[in-house]
């Protein structure tokens, strides 16, 4: 049985990426951070899972890496923990450079130093491309725009660094935008269905954005979980792009997902700039043609169905809560 070490579990792609790993018969094994209230909802259904193991631990602290790496000895490890929310990078600098840049030092080199034969996956993000104009690829060039950026960056060479210095089979999954009823509120397509469910239901009467002209290509999570995977089959390693190709601007989703329900998104929307970002990225588009051709992997959800199954889930979890 192959075992897998997923940090960052209880999020969206680690949630994810938890049940596909164990739908294939792994081993499963997550690294939680202690806090004084539990925020394990997205594997709540996977608790008694006898082949799912948690493990209290930190990207901030290589000791307990070490351990968990020794403890464990996986074969494949999927750094997906990070301080992942673009706008809050700007405001908690630091830390985020120690948990999404040198967090992935210390997780490469507890590898490096256990010794094992193991297979890494680093989540990088199309925010590394920043200013540079789409379609960006892996040939694309790096401009980031944001602590988060740039940090992500500096974990992206330094696995491939891992990868030529050491011989590790080690690679980045460039993944743009993904989405799912499990994203996290704070994040504006979440921020978007939820308002769109409130609103619908009556709960609220309007919703407050920030930049509305901005393009993202966004596709939906578990297709984008399947191409990490995907990554660490192959017979060498390699970084790869992951998008839908389409680029949609935030008023565009925002519309479709109004629409998705009967209303007119221009009635209850509202802009705010203390959303907006101190620098902007105005637009990422993926071309994903590489994984395509050797992963055997497309996006098949595109942003317009993507809106309106998160509306749906929003609409029965909120409906649920308004009846208690």
């Amino acid at each position: 049985m192959k075992r897998a070490f997923i940090t960052g579990i209880t999020g969206q792609d680690g949630s994810y990426l938890a049940e596909l790993l164990l739908e294939k018969g792994y081993d499963v094994h997550g690294l939680v951070r202690r806090a004084s209230t539990l925020n394990r909802s997205r594997i709540d259904h996977l608790h008694d899972n006898p082949h799912l193991t948690l493990h209290y631990g930190d990207l901030t602290d290589g000791v307990s890496l070490v351990n968990l790496i020794h403890k464990i000895e996986p074969h494949e490890v999927y750094n997906l923990g990070a301080q992942s929310h673009v706008k809050v990078s700007f405001e908690m600098p630091e830390y985020t450079a120690s948990t999404d840049a040198v967090g992935t030092l210390r997780l490469l080199e507890a590898i490096r130093a256990a010794g094992i034969d193991c297979r890494f996956y680093q989540a990088s993000t199309s925010e590394m491309f920043g200013a540079t104009p789409p379609p960006q690829s892996e040939r694309s060039a790096f401009y980031p725009r944001s602590p988060y950026g740039a940090a992500k960056l500096y974990s992206h060479w330094v696995t491939v660094n891992y990868r030529e210095a050491y011989d590790l089979f080690a690679v980045s999954g460039i993944l743009f935008n993904h989405e799912s009823p499990r994203r996290g509120e704070s994040f504006v397509t979440r921020k978007i269905t939820l308002g769109v469910a409130a609103i619908k239901l009556g709960v609220q009467e309007r919703l407050e954005l920030g930049n509305l002209d901005a393009i993202r290509d966004w596709g939906y999570a578990p297709e984008y979980v399947e191409g990490m995977w995907r990554m660490l089959q192959r017979d060498e390693p390699d970084d790869y792009v992951l998008a839908t190709g389409v680029g949609t601007s935030v008023r565009e989703f925002c519309a479709a997902a109004f629409t998705h329900v009967g209303l007119d998104w221009e009635e209850h929307v509202s802009h705010d700039s203390r959303y907006e970002r101190p620098t902007e990225v105005d637009a990422l588009i993926g071309d994903a043609s590489k994984a395509e051709s050797l992963l055997g992997w497309k996006a098949q959800t595109m942003p317009s169905e993507l809106a309106a199954l998160m509306v749906d889930a929003d609409l029965e979890k909120m409906a649920r809560l308004i009846e208690r």
